[in-house]
């Protein structure tokens, strides 16, 4: 069993709060300064990002989760992530559909561009992203499973946009993979909090908008090989495998 320096919450040029410097080319270039072998590629509910990102981070010696930050109905971050191209596709079109539409103010909330290999921009987009989407929690969770994805519910010790600050509580359906801590608490003090959350697995991760912010919190994960199976099986403490917060 080895050990792999994971942060699985990075955020591109694509969401407007993304620095312009968020370029893919720029991340995995920063990643690989950080020594992390594992990033996770989550922006505002959109994923147009992950097909170059996973192709940048072969090609550079960098694990890359791809996936979305979607923002529920209640106004709750979740984390998601998918194995291949055709399931980040067919939760692209989940997501477009489902998107609450109201135009993007770039002057105020900042560009979404789509950008190549390159920086390079293809496409704006024109809805803004960290609106919501139609969908509550628990029909976001049952997708991602239905795609055989990683759901994650984000920094679930914040007093905004997380699923106990929205909803009070984590509710007894919903079928998370683990819990997404951010950088502000560790576990111990949370669990002082929340002790009857202690079963489930927990990570930490940067939430970075600027490069000089990835790598900034990581989790590490005990695999025996990098692959989104063996990161599963990590996440459900299977096999030996676990994720260890520094």
């Amino acid at each position: 069993m080895r050990e792999y320096t994971a942060d699985l919450h990075i955020h591109s040029v694509l969401s407007p709060c993304g620095d312009l410097d968020m370029s893919p080319r720029n991340i995995i270039g920063r990643a690989g300064e950080m020594k992390i072998d594992i990033l996770g590629i989550s922006d505002h509910n959109s994923t147009r990002h992950g097909p170059l990102m996973r192709r940048l981070g072969d090609m550079n010696g960098v694990f890359v989760l791809t996936g979305a930050e979607v923002t529920s109905r209640e106004e709750v971050h979740c984390l998601t992530f998918f194995e291949n191209d055709n399931q980040l596709s067919a939760f692209q079109k989940y997501l477009d559909s489902s998107l609450i539409p109201f135009p993007n103010d770039p002057g105020r909330f900042g560009h979404q561009v789509v950008v190549d290999e390159n920086d390079m921009i293809l496409e704006e987009v024109e809805n803004m992203l960290v609106y919501s989407i139609d969908q509550s929690v628990e029909q976001i969770e049952k997708v991602v499973h239905q795609l055989d994805g990683i759901f994650i519910p984000a920094h679930v010790n914040r007093q905004r946009n997380s699923i106990i600050s929205q909803l009070g509580f984590i509710p007894s359906g919903i079928n998370a993979d683990a819990l997404e801590l951010s950088r502000h608490t560790g576990k111990a003090e949370f669990l002082g909090l929340h002790p009857g959350l202690s079963d489930y697995t927990f990570l930490q991760s940067s939430d970075a908008h600027f490069p000089e912010d990835i790598g900034r919190t990581c989790s590490v994960f005990r695999l025996e090989e990098i692959s989104f199976a063996e990161i599963k099986m990590a996440l459900a403490k299977k096999g030996g495998r676990r994720v260890v917060l520094p």
